[in-house]
């Protein structure tokens, strides 16, 4: 085979996709699974959960029947919120953990229940068309017959590998031959090819109270885990609705917690008391004040955000107007400060979007967490697990302490924008851990204050909060933006954008008057594809 530099060796230049049904997702093959959806007369959820299985074989670096998933869609009269995150399994005490510092990062004691399998099932029974089996028929046959791996994936399938071999049935799985697959070559999966066949024959159900439960408790049990077939029988989506903030004229939803969601929320209204009208989208005042804004809105999120029944602020506290007011006037637009919590009143990833001819708009997202997820491989069903057990703390007296029946603090958030009138605008997501919320306001921003195209803004440079004063930044910045970042205190940690997967990757899609106009992120393989 021809050995081809996969390097980026020159600026990715794309451009935005106009079309009246539209799907973008970080991986070419999920995208044309969702296409052929739409073609096939099926609507836009229809085209998500298509290319949502299909990411589950083509990209198992970012995502895999065992995560997570959530989702927010326009069905064409309203918004609605899905909620698919699973729970820890009863055993989980805080005593389970007694004698660690931190939740375990990968093996079974990281592992909650998949909810992605769900959100899928869930999506397709209450707004569907197509039958729910024919939905999963590409995923299954990239399965089966195989699928040429793609470079970004190729690149972290190789990074994962080494810290994950020594977990039972991993590397059987994932490097068959004793290295992991190359770009361009030809991977098969054909133990998921039988589990996802079994679940489009159950709908799903045999994922949670069937064959594929047994086999899942199974494997916790032979390996020391604790999930059992009650815990996954036990397991419900919720349509749980939208926490909203606005924006001048234009109003962001996201998923209310156990998510970070609340964390783009709380930056977005801080920002509205910040002065970035006239400012350059790529000048250093303007990256300054969006980061100063998010170190608070992080730090409330850190503070207080868990599962939804645990938390000790509500949501709408952390989203007074008045609250925001007085966090905003913390920030000092010459300087830069660490962040801490404040006080309210109490009172590794995938993400896709598609949209159809009828109206119709989602934006969703399911996850490992870390890359591979937890390294756990249930026996002969190509089933990898999460680790979002790891997102909860081992913290005396904190909302998101580890505790059975409750949601870990999650990262993934599908973000959703709306115009004052409640109309839908714009589904987007940005793929990448703690990335998630600060990309959503980036995004935000681009796009409705500097008019940036959807295409632009995933690909203009991004910077990434971390700690303190540190903030990381790719190279692509301007010098003297760098240099004025540094000059106003910021620590930057400097990363080439094609190597820095820790900014993530972002695909939208933005309503027009007579259809839609996507991006998808040149950090991914992906694309936006429509008709």
């Amino acid at each position: 085979m021809t050995s081809f530099d996969y390097s980026t060796a020159y600026p990715a230049r794309r451009a935005p996709v106009a079309a009246r049904n539209i799907v973008a997702t970080s991986q070419p093959l999920a995208a044309q699974a969702g296409l052929d959806a739409l073609r096939r007369g099926g609507n836009a959820v229809d085209a998500a959960i298509a290319a949502a299985a299909a990411l589950t074989v083509v990209e198992p670096t970012g995502c895999g029947l065992g995560s997570d998933g959530f989702a927010i869609l326009w069905d064409g009269e309203a918004l609605h919120g899905l909620n698919a995150s699973g729970r820890a399994p009863a055993a989980w005490t805080p005593e389970r953990f007694e004698g660690r510092d931190a939740m375990p990062w990968r093996g079974w004691d990281s592992v909650t229940v998949p909810g992605a399998v769900s959100a899928w099932a869930a999506l397709s029974r209450r707004f569907g068309t197509l039958p729910f089996a024919d939905l999963l028929a590409p995923a299954i046959a990239y399965a089966r017959d195989g699928f040429l791996l793609s470079p970004t994936i190729a690149k972290r399938w190789g990074l994962d590998l080494g810290a994950l071999s020594a977990h039972p049935g991993f590397a059987e799985t994932f490097a068959p031959g004793g290295a992991p697959p190359r770009a361009g070559e030809v991977f098969r999966n054909p133990d998921i090819a039988r589990t996802l066949e079994e679940i489009a024959a159950t709908g799903g159900e045999s994922f949670y109270r069937g064959e594929l439960a047994r086999r899942i408790a199974a494997a916790a049990r032979d390996q020391g885990g604790a999930m059992t077939e009650a815990d996954l029988a036990a397991h419900q989506p919720d349509w749980c609705g939208t926490v909203s903030q606005s924006w001048r004229d234009v109003r962001l939803h996201e998923i209310p917690p156990n998510g970070q969601g609340i964390a783009a929320l709380i930056g977005l209204g801080i920002c509205e008391h910040l002065p970035l009208d006239g400012l350059d989208p790529d000048g250093p005042e303007a990256l300054h004040l969006q980061i100063e804004a998010m170190k608070l809105a992080m730090a409330d999120a850190d503070r207080y955000v868990a599962d939804l029944d645990a938390m000790d602020v509500p949501p709408e506290a952390l989203l007074d107007p008045d609250y925001l007011r007085a966090r905003a006037a913390l920030v000092d637009p010459a300087r830069a400060r660490p962040a801490a919590a404040g006080a309210p009143r109490a009172g590794g990833t995938v993400y896709l979007t598609a949209a159809d001819a009828s109206g119709m708009m989602i934006s969703f997202i399911q996850s490992n967490y870390a890359g591979f997820g937890s390294g756990v491989v249930v026996p002969g069903t190509g089933i990898h697990m999460q680790n979002r057990g790891a997102g909860f703390t081992l913290e005396p007296g904190h909302p998101n302490r580890v505790g059975p029946g409750k949601r870990p603090f999650h990262t993934i958030i599908p973000g959703f924008l709306t115009d004052a009138d409640g109309a839908p605008l714009m589904s987007f997501g940005v793929m990448g851990g703690p990335m998630q919320a600060q990309g959503h306001v980036q995004m935000v921003l681009r796009t409705r204050l500097w008019n940036q195209t959807p295409q632009a803004a995933a690909d203009a440079p991004r910077w990434r909060f971390v700690e303190g004063l540190e903030v990381a930044v790719e190279t692509d910045l301007p010098e003297a933006t760098l240099a004025g970042l540094e000059a106003m205190g910021h620590r930057l940690s400097r990363e080439a954008p094609d190597a820095a997967f820790g900014f993530g990757g972002a695909q939208l899609i933005h309503r027009l008057e007579d259809g839609y106009l996507a991006g998808s992120d040149s950090r991914k393989d992906g694309g936006a594809v429509g008709f």
